[in-house]
């Protein structure tokens, strides 16, 4: 009876021993999903690179411990499906990148975490109760670091002859109203003359430069988020072939051959992210994360754009410009 006692005992011990052990293997051998998406097919946002790198920095590695599945897509029609899908296969977060795919997250899950990165105003567009307490299911990074009036500001500044804007819009955008009115009072301070059109589609915007007799518009400016996303390469490459300059929101336009960007330092915005979904993975509510607005802003001047247009850049814009592409 003692040696059977004795086994007993023995067994619940080793049980005990092996037991946190099992936990400590099956919390090790956790892959966590993260479903990444972004609407624009000609360039992946900025910001995964450096999302990637930060999750990276902070223990995670794809292939070991986490799993990313990214979905660069056409509109939002395509972010509405994928994100049904990241649901489906129940990813443990979803980081939207811009408007559409934070839309669409909206809609397909009240339950999985969502991280939106550089959306233009999350309580205006009803994807969160206020900043400092988001409530839900979805929290982020508020801001694509788009202030058109200052951009409008500045781009009559660059372009002293600038008189007539061709301001490109999309009728569909739900932000769009709320940007084109900041552009229309900006540009009424300016004593500049917008002529506003809407484009939805490739063939939309490729009609409207063709329709564009020489000289006829100073310059273009784009006001709706969707076309960033969605059109940004197509509108800068209509732009240059006519000797048009163009305003961007962001660096890597710049780099491409726009005149000059001003917004949010969009590549920075990554890490933050990766932080917040290292939160969430380790147990922290969405909820209880207030949304962070853009706070770094940049502005980009490419010179071979300037010279190609004729423009003389005054010293004075150099030295405040953040970086200046030769």
């Amino acid at each position: 009876m003692r040696i059977g006692q004795m086994a007993l005992v023995a067994t619940i011990a080793l049980c005990l021993l092996v037991a946190p052990l099992a936990a400590d293997a099956q919390q090790e051998a956790r892959v966590w999903r993260i479903g990444l998406m972004h609407v624009g097919l000609d360039h992946p946002p900025r910001s995964v690179e450096t999302f990637r790198e930060a999750l990276k920095a902070l223990g995670y590695a794809e292939g070991k411990n986490v799993r990313l599945d990214f979905r660069n897509l056409a509109d939002e029609g395509a972010a509405r499906a994928a994100a049904r899908e990241f649901v489906h296969d129940r990813v443990d977060v979803i980081v939207a990148f811009e408007n559409q795919t934070a839309r669409a997250a909206k809609v397909a899950t009240s339950e999985i975490p969502v991280v939106f990165v550089h959306v233009t105003d999350p309580v205006a567009d009803g994807l969160v109760n206020s900043l400092a307490r988001p409530g839900g299911n979805l929290t982020g990074f508020a801001g694509l670091g788009d202030v058109p009036a200052k951009r409008l500001q500045l781009f009559k500044e660059l372009v002293p002859r600038l008189h007539r804007v061709v301001v490109l819009i999309d009728p569909r955008d739900p932000v769009m109203r709320r940007m084109l009115g900041e552009v229309e009072t900006a540009g009424a301070a300016l004593q500049l003359q917008l002529v506003v059109r809407e484009v939805s589609h490739e063939t939309d915007i490729e009609g409207l430069f063709r329709s564009l007799k020489r000289g006829e518009v100073d310059g273009a400016f784009v006001a709706s988020p969707n076309l960033y996303s969605k059109f940004s390469s197509v509108i800068l490459r209509l732009a240059s072939e006519r000797r048009i300059p163009l305003a961007s929101h962001w660096k890597g336009m710049v780099e491409q051959g726009a005149l000059f960007s001003y917004g949010g330092n969009l590549e920075s915005v990554g890490g933050d992210a990766a932080l917040y979904v290292d939160k969430i993975l380790k147990g922290v509510k969405p909820a209880d994360l207030p949304v962070q607005e853009m706070s770094r802003f940049e502005l980009v001047i490419n010179m071979k754009t300037a010279k190609t247009l004729g423009l003389a850049i005054p010293q004075s814009f150099l030295i405040r410009a953040d970086a200046v592409i030769r």
